[in-house]
């Protein structure tokens, strides 16, 4: 596959249109699996602390041949870690794990405002940023509130939301919010996990009328929504088979079909989950 277009964000830097979503692979696959997306032409890694797969994502990095440069690596902060010191101790914990100088986007993985830390932890991570130790900053399931905090209490905003998004809950409210403020929308789940739209009638008719499988056609949504989807696979040919989303369009009657459901949330709702 070529290498994805890319997005620039509020901070001027490059984000890839399409990356690969580490989430739940163990150390072992996730090193197996991010070398061998690198070959194929990802640039955008995601992963987690609480993915419990940093250290094999880092020698995957490590094993592909790719220069450190052309990859994009995001981690993020869990909330047990919430707290200005607490997040700059977790974020060194993370780049031994990941045997990286610096990490390209750090987010916040969810806000748990019961906890109320949340604010502190960006101050921190505007710290990691201004030191050149991360490049970019975001969060992970912030609604719009949770982001106009942020904004109020340190004038920064976050370059990058990664939420919940596919065809079953497309988010209009939250990705036009990302729209007016410059904030670009990562996709998690982008394929809409343990339901069953892979297997939807209409996808594939849709899919069928361009001569691509369901999932490209759904991947291919995310990208003309400006969104950037992160999909994983275990398996080396719908790896490959899931980037290869650039050269067909969806008309906008598809666009509107593949929404035409009623929204569904698959995993915690932001304003009352918490994972720490």
């Amino acid at each position: 596959m070529a290498a994805p277009p890319v997005h620039t964000l509020n901070d001027s830097h490059p984000l890839p249109a399409f990356g690969f979503g580490t989430y739940p692979m163990d150390d072992a696959e996730a090193e197996r699996a991010v070398a061998d997306a690198l070959a194929a032409g990802y640039r955008l890694i995601d992963t987690a602390v609480n993915y419990r797969n940093e250290a094999g994502v880092g020698r995957g990095i490590a094993a592909s041949g790719v220069p450190r440069e052309d990859i994009v690596v995001t981690t993020k902060l869990p909330g047990r870690h919430h707290g200005y010191e607490e997040t700059l101790a977790s974020f060194e914990e993370s780049r031994a794990r990941l045997g990286l100088d610096r990490v390209d986007l750090y987010l916040i993985h969810w806000p748990n405002p019961r906890i109320d830390k949340y604010v502190d932890s960006w101050r921190a991570m505007i710290k990691l940023r201004d030191d050149g130790l991360v490049r970019s900053i975001g969060v992970s399931n912030f609604t719009p509130e949770h982001i106009r905090r942020l904004e109020k209490a340190t004038g920064v905003l976050p370059a990058v939301n990664q939420i919940e998004l596919h065809p079953l809950l497309p988010q209009d409210d939250a990705r036009a919010f990302h729209a007016r403020n410059g904030i670009v929308t990562e996709s998690w789940s982008p394929l809409g996990r343990g339901s069953a739209l892979l297997r939807d009638e209409g996808v594939a008719r849709i899919a069928a009328a361009h001569g691509v499988s369901s999932a490209q056609v759904i991947l291919r949504w995310h990208v003309q929504l400006g969104a950037v989807p992160l999909p994983k696979s275990g398996d080396p040919g719908r790896r490959r088979a899931n980037a290869d989303v650039f050269g067909f369009a969806l008309d906008p009657g598809e666009m509107a079909a593949l929404a035409d459901r009623s929204p569904r949330r698959l995993g915690g709702d932001p304003e009352r989950h918490e994972e720490f």
